[in-house]
């Protein structure tokens, strides 16, 4: 088929490589002319395994292209995705939907043949419906213009794996032709037996913020039995397998630490309990506002554990090094990362921080300049009086303890993802709290 993603971030340029990959023609759609000449050039802009490769392949072989004229994508694609982000709103609790009805409005006059507009933004229910309307009513070619809603699930560090081998597929649709063109472009995909589930809009666009929300619940449930652990003296890394071996609660998503971030979660989780509200269902608004006020204390609580691993003295002038900047590893994404809030609460009670992270630096640099940063893990843990573990990167869990050099007496580690090996940094020397675990 002739593809086109329009929107090319953290959603569309994994979208539309992949779309590539499966044998479709696609043509890329953004508003910044930089970013489509380096994306035109082979070059990534953003961080996801696999992903550099699988851009330079296609647009080698001339199977995927990028362009900022929305008219010769419209006049090029039969199907149109719209991958444009939905940041939260002013009022910090809904979608601000406004990027996906400007795209709307860009396409939709240049569409004089019949085609179908597949929603992928995580939007507010409701949504399909109006963005249809205002498509027909726009497009030359009037009700043969079909828009289909298919949410993402894209965990941002898998987007590549996660989109050519997804474990569902979900289509909103109101039509047969709509569900016969999601069957169409995900063909290959869905001969591997991966589900498709087809439904109506609103359960679609429902069926995101419920899948986001209920993993933000379970790390918010984890992080608050980790605080109970911490003050009974428990073992929450024992909890969490103990908890995991059971089939109906399983151990993905479940591990202890600083709070969730990123793009999507702590967003749709908002969006999520705004909808209840407004929907009436005050209980569900009520649980699902408790899942936040957990990941919202998660930096106080870090904080603690810190002043504990310091003996109560005071954080001013002391040299802190905070491992991880991304809000998760494997990304370079630092959108209301948990680890940038732990750093600077550290540097405004007065520490002097520097932030490392394998990817995320640059970015990191950008959102916090007040903060030192660098890419040179030795650098970093040089002379550090107190080394945080803030990202799970790989890099931090394969390091050797022992062969860190240029460290003060007693140095302190602060594990808030409670998944190091306590056991080989004491034996080097150091001092080790974790999250939720005893021992010191």
């Amino acid at each position: 088929m002739r593809v086109s993603v329009i929107g090319c971030g953290h959603l569309g340029i994994p979208h539309a490589a992949a779309m590539a990959e499966l044998g479709h023609e696609v043509i890329g759609v953004d508003v910044f002319r930089d970013k489509v000449e380096r994306l035109n050039a082979g070059e990534c802009p953003i961080y996801e395994p696999g992903l550099p490769e699988l851009l330079a392949r296609h647009t080698r072989s001339g199977r995927l292209r990028f362009t900022t004229d929305i008219a010769e994508a419209a006049a090029f694609a039969e199907l149109h995705f719209i991958g444009v982000g939905t940041p939260i709103d002013a009022d910090g609790r809904s979608y601000d939907n406004g990027q996906v009805f400007g795209a709307i409005r860009q396409l939709a006059p240049h569409l004089a043949k019949a085609c179908t507009i597949v929603g992928k933004s995580t939007v507010t229910v409701g949504t399909t419906a109006e963005v249809t309307a205002l498509a027909q009513r726009l497009a030359p070619a009037g009700t043969d213009v079909e828009v289909v809603w298919n949410p993402e699930f894209l965990r941002e560090g898998h987007a590549v794996d996660d989109t050519l081998r997804p474990d569902r597929i979900i289509a909103g649709v109101t039509s047969a032709e709509g569900e016969k063109a999601i069957r169409a472009v995900y063909a290959a995909i869905l001969d591997t037996g991966v589900p498709l589930f087809v439904c109506d809009p609103a359960t679609s666009e429902l069926a995101k913020g419920a899948a986001n929300t209920f993993l933000g619940l379970k790390i918010s449930y984890i992080n608050g039995v980790a605080d109970m652990c911490e003050k009974a003296g428990g073992d929450i890394s024992k909890i969490v397998e103990i908890l995991g071996i059971d089939p109906r609660i399983g151990a993905g998503g479940m591990q202890p630490g600083i709070g969730y971030g990123g793009g999507c979660l702590p967003k749709d989780i908002r969006a999520f309990t705004a909808s209840a509200r407004k929907l009436g269902a005050t209980n569900a608004a009520e649980l699902l506002l408790a899942a936040e006020k957990i990941n919202e204390s998660r930096t106080t609580v870090a904080m603690d554990l810190i002043a504990d691993a310091l003996d109560d003295q005071p954080l001013r002038g002391t040299r802190v090094t905070v491992l991880g900047a991304a809000f998760k590893p494997n990304t370079s994404d630092v959108r209301e990362s948990p680890a940038l809030a732990l750093a600077l609460a550290l540097h405004r009670e007065g520490a002097v921080v520097t932030v490392h992270d394998p990817q995320a630096v640059a970015n990191a640099m950008v959102r916090n300049p007040e903060l030192d940063h660098t890419s040179d893990l030795s650098a970093a843990l040089t002379g550090a009086d107190l080394v945080v573990l803030a990202t799970e990167w790989p890099e931090y869990q394969q390091a050797a303890p022992d062969a860190l050099v240029d460290l003060p007496a007693n140095p302190v580690l602060v594990d808030c993802r409670t998944t190091l090996d306590p056991e080989s940094w004491r034996s080097a020397g150091w001092r080790v709290h974790q999250l939720g675990r005893p021992g010191k």
